[in-house]
């Protein structure tokens, strides 16, 4: 009998309100830093607007106003995290991201049922790893409901 290894998920770390959240590596392009962003009318709270990446003009989501958290000024540790979901390549702007780390498996848990979260239906599981309680972000969900005339 031979035993199955599902391999581990490599990840980046990012914070958010104090909270750590994850994203696969395999869907992130690029970490930068917060840029000058222009803004787009008539779209979603959390459609902060564009930003020029290198020729390339990314829409930009705050994950804190589309988690329903309150929303923040940018410091110098805020983040714009570079995804690409199904051929889409949109910015996530997070308090910080600076861990790239292995979660095995095993470890990863699916989400657990909480009444009046409105992050859960973008939750795609958690990992309980020695004191840190990391989220797994299901990006496909965060941009499934975004205003698509933005991105």
């Amino acid at each position: 009998m031979t035993e199955v290894l599902i391999p581990d998920l490599k990840v980046i770390v990012f914070q958010l309100n104090g909270k750590e959240y994850a994203v696969p590596v395999s869907q992130v392009k690029s970490i930068e830093k917060i840029m000058h962003i222009t803004r787009v009318p008539h779209t979603n709270p959390f459609v902060k607007g564009v930003m020029n990446l290198r020729g390339v003009v990314t829409p930009l989501i705050d994950l804190r106003v589309r988690f329903g958290l309150e929303e923040q000024g940018y410091t110098e540790s805020t983040r714009v995290i570079i995804v690409s979901v199904e051929d889409k390549e949109v910015g996530l702007i997070v308090d910080g991201a600076n861990d790239v780390i292995d979660i095995p498996s095993s470890m990863v848990e699916p989400p657990p049922e909480i009444v009046g979260l409105s992050a859960e239906g973008f939750i795609n599981g958690v990992a309980n790893l020695d004191k840190r309680l990391l989220i797994l972000i299901d990006l496909a969900k965060i941009l499934d409901n975004a205003d698509e005339n933005a991105l």
